[in-house]
């Protein structure tokens, strides 16, 4: 495979136009969330050296890999092959045993304190376990070696952010999160189980434009992807808002778009990208598919059953002396009914002073 130094370098190389460089790289402005100001500060980065990437897999189903590879808005293949230098990946490379191994340790030393580490996968604590083991030795020595050379961290998916299912009670394993082990370096968490394709590629992308990571909120997330509730963005809210709830997942209700809330949707507390972003380019996500949302960014969300229950209190409902979520709808009807009445008040008034208008002028006309 022909490697490049940048993605400007690819173009010239493939006798792309600098024209087709600058409106791919306000594609990615786009894609990323920069304003279009930023757009020199993009084309300048898509000038430099491709970061080096190492990607690590620990306790995991691989399902944040097979996120990744379907992304669409970059394409896994443009970000594999022109916009980042992948040069370790147990899961996609043809390579493997003690050579590939053997790279490994070669890129660590050769690109000491420059790559990005990517892993994927929970760690299990108990280091002489056996629970997961990776070319004879534990995954958790491999990751704290990896990680004492490395530039930055990115944890795709919730296994690696939080411990995900191998963490989950009674947590034979003791797996947890990379950033309960790995405590002194840059780390940003992609939560998700598994995450949006174009989250987990916009992230590195963004990296790969700016050579750093992009803003995180106190969680460690990327604001541009976490920074709204799916319930702030979710076609359903409207439905919440008036009180309208499916009882079951085959009632009336659930069949007409009605908010999920009450059958246990954790739109209210999951910050994610799904209501806007969607999945597989936008076609749909769970809500959408009739699924209530099971908090899959979340922290522990495996212990967090039953999943198919509502939560009992809705975040913002308390704090604003509306009460809990059964009365929500009757204050949205008692609101309503207010207005009309309001409404109907102020109607009859207006015509009332019409009418005496008309009265008045009626009169004045005569006395003319």
């Amino acid at each position: 495979m022909e490697k490049y130094n940048s993605i400007w370098d690819m173009y010239q190389k493939k006798g792309m136009s600098r024209r087709s460089f600058i409106k791919a790289c306000t594609a990615m402005a786009a894609m990323l969330g920069i304003a279009p100001s930023m757009l020199s500060e993009v084309v300048e980065a898509a000038e430099k050296r491709l970061p080096v990437v190492v990607w690590l897999h620990g306790h995991e189903c691989t399902g944040c890999s097979e996120a990744f590879i379907r992304s669409g808005a970059p394409m896994a293949s443009d970000v594999v092959l022109n916009m980042i230098a992948l040069e370790y990946d147990d899961t996609l490379a043809s390579a493997s045993g003690q050579p590939f191994e053997e790279h490994l340790q070669e890129i660590i030393k050769a690109y000491d304190g420059q790559y990005i580490l990517a892993v994927e996968g929970a760690v299990p604590a108990l280091a002489d376990s056996g629970y997961c083991m990776v070319g004879g030795h534990a995954f958790i020595n491999q990751l704290k070696e990896a990680a004492a050379h490395c530039a930055a961290i990115i944890n795709y998916g919730s296994c690696s952010a939080w411990g995900g299912i191998q963490a989950a009670r009674p947590n034979p394993t003791q797996s947890t999160g990379v950033p309960n082990i790995i405590g002194d370096k840059p780390i940003i968490n992609v939560p998700g189980c598994p995450p949006i394709p174009e989250v987990m590629t916009g992230v590195i992308a963004h990296y790969a434009m700016f050579g750093k990571l992009p803003p995180v909120d106190n969680e460690g997330r990327p604001k541009q992807f976490f920074g709204n509730r799916l319930h702030d963005t979710c076609y359903r809210r409207p439905f919440f808002d008036a009180g309208l709830f499916a009882e079951d997942f085959n009632d009336k209700g659930a069949k007409a778009g009605w908010c999920l809330y009450k059958l246990g949707c954790r739109g209210p507390e999951t910050y994610s990208s799904c209501g806007n972003l969607r999945w597989w380019n936008g076609l749909s996500y769970p809500v959408q598919s009739g699924a209530s949302c099971i908090g899959c960014t979340n922290k522990n969300f495996w212990d967090e059953d039953p999943l198919y229950e509502r939560i009992p209190d809705v975040p913002g409902i308390s704090s604003l002396g509306l009460g809990n979520i059964d009365t929500v709808g009757g204050i949205a009807l008692g609101a309503m009914a207010v207005g009309i009445a309001g409404h109907a008040a102020t109607s009859a008034i207006q015509k009332k002073k019409r009418d005496a208008d008309e009265a008045k002028k009626s009169s004045e006309r005569k006395d003319g």
